[in-house]
């Protein structure tokens, strides 16, 4: 008698909210991201790889942040991509184990199947980190990723290792960080890392709200400037330490340390500012969430 193992699916939880639901709305959607005024305004071309370790990008609906993701996956393109991606993304559901990493199977969307590197799953997993698939199954931080990838790959395949964190004070973010920038460390396969954040989230829906006088976007950009100071100094700890002390209202801040973290331990030197921007520049309203695309080499 044969036995048949089905093969674990993680069905899209958010196509036809945060990003279109069919295939061909979904190309159309994302080429105009990248054309936008706020995108790099040129379509991703691969290029030589110049030492790309990790990328940050924004998580949000893609008519609100899939502009400014676009740079981010632009530079991931013309480095000419990657075998494996971690991907960071802040637990916004409650749901599952405090850091969750999805085991094995394949994730899909829209564009396809993504598959789940299952041995490097395996290998992260331990310590802080829980093999848990339930805390990914309706969360968006991680997903509205992966059409991005689909589409700058093209016919080329990737793999992906899902990371969802509730957790994330300093020491959690940095036995993270540890843990996957050893696994890259020990690997062949060329491996960079995703950390999904938003940054901040300020005005009347969000209960954080500016100084009497000033436009919710004025002081986005103004508490996230000291955010993006830090990262771009790869000072994870600097990181963590503003967003508390400044009450910074960064949802992915511990993604983003832990994937410093990661990618110093392989030799990152510097981060670069690729675009900021607003959701107010889309919908000017009296509440407001800021958005950056962020390299690290």
């Amino acid at each position: 008698m044969k036995i048949l193992f089905q093969t674990m699916q993680r069905l899209p939880a958010v196509a036809g909210q945060f990003y279109a639901g069919s295939r061909n709305r979904l190309l159309e959607e994302i080429k105009d991201c990248f054309l936008d005024d706020r995108g790099p305004k040129t379509l991703p071309e691969l290029g030589e790889y110049k030492g790309l370790k990790g990328v940050v990008v924004p998580h949000a609906g893609y008519v609100y942040s899939g502009a400014i993701a676009a740079h981010s996956y632009k530079e991931i393109a013309e480095n000419d991509l990657a075998d494996v991606y971690f991907i960071l993304g802040p637990n916004h559901t409650g749901m599952g184990s405090g850091v969750s990493v999805y085991p094995s199977g394949k994730w899909v969307t829209p564009l396809g199947e993504v598959e789940i590197n299952d041995k490097l799953a395996k290998r992260v997993a331990g310590g802080i980190i829980d093999i848990d698939e339930s805390a990914h199954r309706y969360e968006h931080s991680i997903e509205v990723q992966l059409p991005f990838l689909q589409y700058i790959s093209k016919d080329r395949r990737f793999s992906i290792v899902p990371i969802c964190m509730a957790m994330q004070d300093y020491e959690t973010s940095k036995e993270v960080g540890e843990a996957i920038g050893e696994v890259i460390k020990e690997s062949d396969e060329k491996i960079m890392v995703i950390a999904s954040s938003d940054f901040s989230h300020v005005g009347f829906h969000y209960l954080d709200y500016p100084p009497a006088g000033k436009r919710v976007d004025i002081y986005a950009k103004e508490q996230d400037e000291k955010a993006i100071d830090a990262i771009l100094r790869l000072d994870e700890q600097l990181l963590i330490t503003r967003v508390q002390r400044e009450r910074i209202s960064m949802c992915g801040y511990g993604c983003v340390a832990a994937m410093l973290v990661a990618t110093k331990k392989n030799d990152a030197k510097k981060a670069k500012l690729l675009k900021y921007g607003t959701s107010y520049e889309v919908s000017p309203a009296d509440s407001c969430v800021g958005y950056g695309a962020i390299a690290v080499y």
